[in-house]
């Protein structure tokens, strides 16, 4: 059963990616293991309380895990009180491949998409500053996921991410007049590209933690400065990378979500909202996936709690003349 399909009441016996493990103390001084779990559907926190001391270095991040628990409901969430587990074994024949999350678009093929933008650009500062950052990070780019737990948490989902993005924002640029399309595909590139510094990616591309900087800077802070230098060291000129620096840095729009500044320019203002939109279309998709026609899911805390509602209609394939 995956992690998608866990209802609170359900007993489970399943292998699930042990994606993070943190020895906790409870009230009554005990020692307790706080995990996390995951497979290619999901991932759910589980609580394995009691545990003993040579237990907790036993079970560590990035293994592959066997449970048995019952699912009950915490604060509106699901969680996974874990009776047995153990580390899976050879004869048990699970591939840790088979549990990972992953775009579903190659990632050399939405690489080449981003390139494609890149070269089509004509402002040749703008196009140095994001062809030398980009080509900085290609390796991270490759796997890195676009957030830890919340939208496009997927080996490549911060590629997938920027990619949905510059093909949505290429429709729009068509539509608006008067934007700057290099400037908006820039900042839509840019905007999160520092996230492979704020976070670290175990070795198999999930992210188990946030770097110093990145606890105490944060990805907008840290993309300011990397395109402050990087146009320093292209010659760029000084309105260029101040807009690119404005683009970043107002794209989360309001201070209680990172951004000090709202955006001052309309290729800032369309950034917001196509990062928005992007974000909030992957976690509708993925939440409608897994929800049957006529149904409700359950709430989802990324969508302000709310629950979606699939609806029986479906896409239908247009006929041709000949048929």
């Amino acid at each position: 059963m995956g992690i998608n399909l866990l209802k609170a009441g359900d007993n489970v016996l399943e292998f699930f990616l042990l994606k993070s493990s943190v020895c906790r103390t409870s009230s009554n001084n005990k020692k307790y293991l706080d995990l996390t779990l995951v497979d290619k559907t999901g991932e759910v926190n589980g609580k394995y309380w009691d545990c003993k001391t040579e237990e907790v270095e036993t079970f560590q991040a990035h293994q592959l895990v066997k449970v048995q628990g019952v699912v009950q409901e915490w604060q509106q969430r699901l969680q996974l009180k874990i009776n047995k587990i153990r580390i899976a074994l050879p004869e048990d024949n699970v591939s840790i491949s088979d549990f990972i999350p992953t775009a579903s678009e190659d990632p050399q093929a939405m690489y080449k998409v981003i390139w494609r933008f890149i070269h089509e650009m004509t402002n040749e500062d703008i196009k140095k500053i994001v062809a030398k950052m980009v080509k900085s990070k290609e390796e991270q780019l490759m796997f890195y996921p676009a957030a830890k737990e919340n939208h496009h948490a997927i080996i490549g989902g911060l590629l997938y991410h920027i990619k949905t993005m510059l093909l949505a924002g290429e429709k729009l640029a068509e539509i608006y007049g008067g934007i700057n399309k290099d400037l908006l595909y820039a900042g839509i590139i840019l905007h999160d590209l520092s996230k492979t510094d704020e976070m670290k990616a175990g070795p198999i591309g999930l992210i188990t933690e946030y770097t110093v900087e990145g606890q105490l800077l944060g990805h907008i802070i840290q993309g300011v400065r990397e395109i402050d230098q990087t146009a320093k060291e292209v010659g760029a000129d000084s309105e260029v990378s101040l807009l690119l620096q404005h683009m970043v840095l107002a794209h989360h729009y309001v201070p209680e979500y990172g951004s000090p500044k709202r955006p001052m320019i309309p290729e800032g203002e369309l950034l917001h909202y196509l990062d928005m939109i992007d974000a909030r279309m992957y976690d509708m998709g993925k939440v409608l996936a897994n929800t049957a026609p006529g149904e409700f899911s359950d709430r989802v805390w990324t969508l302000d709690n709310r629950k979606l509602y699939r609806a029986h209609l479906e896409s239908k394939k247009e006929s041709s003349p000949e048929e």
